[in-house]
């Protein structure tokens, strides 16, 4: 071979290199953003929910106008649910999703953790969650009668 077919063998190998690099960098990335995406679906479907357990009456097995005692067996969520000390925990295929405490009468709080943040152990014998690990970034939002406020969008932090 001579020395120009050489230097243009090298050339492609490295072009093909990064090439194949930027991919997978992409495909990463976008596989993030759709689960970031799925998070705040999940929340939209949550407050959706949890609103209409706001609107119904007390006698019917609503709130009455109240979000206060709200838990995830009040609304409807598709995952396994943990009630913890002061949080309720679901989880799901998306991610960990966390009612903090103190809901009051017109808003609570609910906090996101992707996937890649969350280890959980769910009993083989009846299904129920057992533990749940959360930690690292997460979406927070505050659910109102009729509104959802993104309180913080924390991808950097760890917090719990």
């Amino acid at each position: 071979m001579g020395q120009q077919q050489l230097l243009l063998v090298i050339l492609v190998t490295i072009i093909v290199g990064i090439a194949t690099v930027v991919a997978i960098n992409t495909f990463s990335s976008a596989a993030e953003s759709a689960n970031l995406d799925a998070l705040r679906n999940d929340v939209a479907s949550i407050a959706a929910s949890a609103q209409a357990y706001y609107i119904r009456p007390a006698m019917l097995g609503g709130g009455g106008n109240s979000f206060v005692g709200i838990t995830f067996q009040n609304i409807t969520f598709s995952g396994n649910i943990a009630q913890g000390t002061n949080n309720l925990t679901a989880v799901n295929a998306n991610g960990a999703y966390v009612i903090q405490a103190g809901a009051t009468a017109t808003s609570f709080t609910v906090r996101a953790y992707p996937a890649s943040g969350v280890t959980t152990t769910v009993d083989e014998n009846d299904a129920t969650l057992v533990t749940t690990t959360i930690s690292g970034p997460f979406l927070e939002a505050d659910i109102l009668a009729n509104d959802i406020e993104w309180q913080s969008v924390n991808l950097t932090t760890a917090g719990s």
